[in-house]
């Protein structure tokens, strides 16, 4: 996979994008919202395998011993996707995903 850091150093205007197989598709990220420590909003732009335009947010809530994060993505549904939706859940296409990315996002936290 190719992956390419771009615009602002970090923050506000960051982007990462990538390019890989058919696993990892190819797409952009860049940061267009933020309200630190607690709110991070990023578009994201899917080119592979299905073109999709995304807001993507994680929002932070402290508890007494630990972080809550909540993380949702929501947008446009081409007609693909809706065809797909009939007989498949999109929880089921991308809740591994976010599972995978919490537990590595929690891993990185607890280090």
């Amino acid at each position: 996979m190719k992956s390419t850091h771009s615009g602002a150093a970090r923050g506000m205007g960051a982007v990462y994008a990538w390019a890989g197989n058919k696993n990892v598709g190819e797409g952009r990220m860049e940061i267009i919202d933020m309200s630190p420590p607690s709110r991070i909003k990023i578009r994201l732009d899917l080119v592979k395998p299905i073109a999709t335009k995304n807001i993507v947010e994680f929002a932070l809530t402290s508890a007494a011993n630990f972080t809550e994060v909540t993380w949702t993505m929501h947008g446009p549904m081409p007609f693909i996707s809706k065809l797909v939706s009939v007989f498949v859940t999109m929880d089921t296409l991308v809740g591994n995903g976010f599972e995978t990315g919490l537990e590595s996002l929690k891993a990185l936290a607890e280090k």
